[in-house]
């Protein structure tokens, strides 16, 4: 081939593309790197859910008008709240900047609910996982399994989708000494806070996929019918319970691989609502069931 028909080939129309493209621009400065050593982007990135949470929906829908009815009490002439006298006088200069208790303690269990209004109707707050690691006194290095599976549990990392809310998994250390073996501020075990939709999403894998192939569980032990409504534990808004190391292969996350974790842990289970008051704990089983948590009496 001549070097004319080669020329006349180059310059064809028929050859050159038909969408002309532009390469991709240069970048002349380099991207600012974190501690990590990781690049940081020139915009701002932000993750966010493409799909609404179907809880949420749930209890926006549907639990959240049955609370309300449930719980409310009419009361066409509300007492007004028991002043409750300080141990020291707060105008006596010698007691001024003293700690000032309230008599008789805080008892925060006896105080009578807050009237059900449609703006303060109970919600679940946040649910608060950890697991304690008994080998972790020895060596720290016993800690790493039970962060990975808290990890790919929750789904939680510390500032994740550039939400500064997030505070991802924790250790959990100790507060005093315990017989020597627990010293303050050593690590014990490890804690994650779920919140929005994460803590919908962890409620209903719960409720579908691990309750219902523990074997033998009869379902969320409550007190009797015949229990103080005024006692600590009544009045804290709070459900907790346990779930054994063999529950954790039965989650998705960890299901998938799990030959990748040294062992299963156990873990502790917390659902906080903002329920208060005198009968608290009632409200919030009565909340959770909305959600199909199961719950069976003594």
């Amino acid at each position: 081939m001549s070097a004319a028909v080669a020329q006349v080939l180059r310059i064809s129309p028929a050859v050159r593309s038909i969408r002309p493209t532009k390469p991709p621009p240069r970048i002349r400065r380099p991207l600012p790197r974190d501690e990590n050593r990781l690049p940081i982007p020139h915009v701002n990135l932000v993750v966010r859910d493409t799909a609404p949470c179907r809880l949420l929906d749930h209890y926006y829908n549907t639990v959240r008008d049955d609370i309300m009815y449930m719980t409310y009490k009419h009361q066409p002439n509300p007492k007004p709240p028991r002043h409750v006298r300080p141990k020291y006088d707060p105008e006596d200069p010698y007691t001024k900047h003293r700690f000032n208790p309230p008599i008789g303690g805080n008892q925060y269990f006896k105080r009578p609910p807050p009237l059900v209004t449609p703006e303060n109707v109970v919600k679940l707050e946040r649910i608060q996982l950890h697991t304690h690691v008994k080998e972790s006194f020895s060596s720290r290095s016993h800690l790493l399994g039970a962060m990975m599976a808290f990890r790919a549990i929750s789904g939680q990392n510390e500032d994740s989708g550039n939400q500064h809310t997030v505070e991802g998994v924790e250790l959990a250390v100790g507060r005093r000494s315990i017989q020597g073996w627990v010293r303050p501020g050593a690590p014990i075990g490890v804690k994650v806070d779920l919140k929005g939709p994460r803590m919908y999403d962890f409620l209903g894998i719960l409720v579908d996929f691990i309750l219902p192939r523990i074997r033998e569980f009869p379902g969320l032990v409550m007190d009797g019918a015949s229990g103080p409504l005024n006692s600590p534990n009544a009045a804290s808004g709070v459900v907790s319970f346990g779930l054994p190391p063999e529950a954790m292969a039965f989650f998705p996350q960890i299901e998938v691989n799990l030959d990748a974790y040294p062992k299963s842990y156990g873990m502790h289970v917390h659902l906080i609502t903002s329920a208060k008051g005198v009968g608290a704990q009632n409200v919030a089983r009565a909340l959770l069931s909305g959600f199909q948590v199961p719950f069976a009496r003594r």
